[in-house]
């Protein structure tokens, strides 16, 4: 398969630069992948398609502020060319770093991506305010490890001077109410860069509405990074490959999944991580599912809309089937509703 092959036409303005001010006000497409077809409802309609043994899975992975700004410092020598009679060249200017994982247990290491990257050398520095770092090694796609020169709590500093890391598709500086609006009701372990966004839709009279209608919940971390939203460097769908991300699931929570008569996944990192469970792996996950797949842990998925040439689009394509998706996608469309992660989402039964 080509990875063309899972493309689509998305007008810009179909993409939602803003939430809505209610979290369960979005639409709701229900796709029925056995019927082949779809019908347009509400969010708040979602605890009907539930029933008595049902068990939802939520990633409670919380995105922490992982994005930085900050500027170059120091002066480094130049080979420059024999018609510049500079010897040395001042290297300071703005810099972007947006951290993905941490690499030592101190937080205090971390891969990450840099822009400019071509531009920053391994031993540069880069101080955001009252925070300095240094760049330690290289690695491909724009990835570096960075170093904090800091001994205190790291993530405690990273909430005073970070930003929250929207997605590049949403053209705006993030705003105070993001820290809050870009994180799911029910997130409580810090470590993602991006939002399991099938959670945004969810408040906690959302949530009693499904165990009213029966249906258990449990819970995985999987902390959203590179492996879920990096573009696929690869033109054959088979020959792309996806970083590792880190995920968990609890006895207890395994045991709420195993006897479920149903497993409901919200997101397609509850998705990866319940597919990955089932097949013995545990603590780091780099799946890459698309069609012709074998499901063995997923029987519903609720989901939002993916970017076109997606690995998450291959995974919904899996899961229902391409030509239905692509078809439900170009109704989507054509019908207002809105895209990627503050959009609204698809239900597929």
């Amino acid at each position: 398969m080509h990875v063309s092959e899972f493309d689509y036409h998305l007008p810009e303005s179909s993409i939602a630069q803003e939430p809505l001010a209610d979290r369960a006000a979005s639409r709701m497409l229900v796709v029925h992948r056995r019927e082949g077809r779809w019908e347009d409802r509400a969010f708040r309609d979602f605890s009907g398609y539930l029933r008595q043994g049902d068990c939802l899975a939520l990633n409670d992975s919380r995105v922490f502020p992982a994005r930085l700004l900050g500027r170059r410092t120091g002066i480094h020598s130049l080979p420059l060319g024999k018609h510049n009679p500079k010897r040395w060249q001042n290297l300071s200017g703005e810099v972007e770093v947006l951290l993905l994982r941490p690499i030592s247990a101190d937080a205090g290491t971390w891969s990450a991506l840099v822009h400019p990257g071509r531009k920053m050398r391994t031993g540069e520095r880069i101080r955001f305010g009252d925070l300095e770092a240094e760049i330690v090694a290289r690695g491909e796609f724009g990835e570096r490890t960075v170093r904090f020169l800091f001994d205190g709590d790291v993530y405690e500093k990273l909430n005073v001077i970070g930003h929250v890391p929207l997605p590049p598709y949403i053209k705006r500086p993030d705003a105070p109410a993001d820290r809050e609006r870009y994180q799911t009701v029910f997130a409580r372990q810090p470590g993602s860069v991006a939002a399991p966004t099938a959670g945004l839709h969810f408040t906690p009279a959302i949530l009693d509405a499904c165990r009213a209608a029966g249906a258990d919940i449990a819970y995985v971390t999987l902390h959203v990074g590179l492996g879920t939203f990096q573009p696929l460097h690869a033109d054959v769908v088979e020959e792309a490959t996806l970083h590792s991300e880190r995920f968990t699931i609890t006895e207890e929570n395994m045991a709420r999944l195993r006897s479920a008569a149903r497993r409901v996944c919200v997101g397609t990192t509850s998705v990866r991580s319940l597919e990955s469970a089932w097949r013995g792996q545990c603590d780091e996950t780099d799946i890459f599912i698309y069609p012709g797949f074998n499901f063995q842990a997923t029987d519903a998925l609720l989901t939002n809309f993916h970017l076109p040439r997606s690995s998450l689009l291959m995974l919904v394509c899996a899961f229902a089937g391409r030509d239905l998706v692509l078809a439900a996608y170009r109704h989507a469309v054509e019908t207002g509703y809105r895209f990627y992660s503050y959009g609204d989402c698809m239900l597929i039964v």
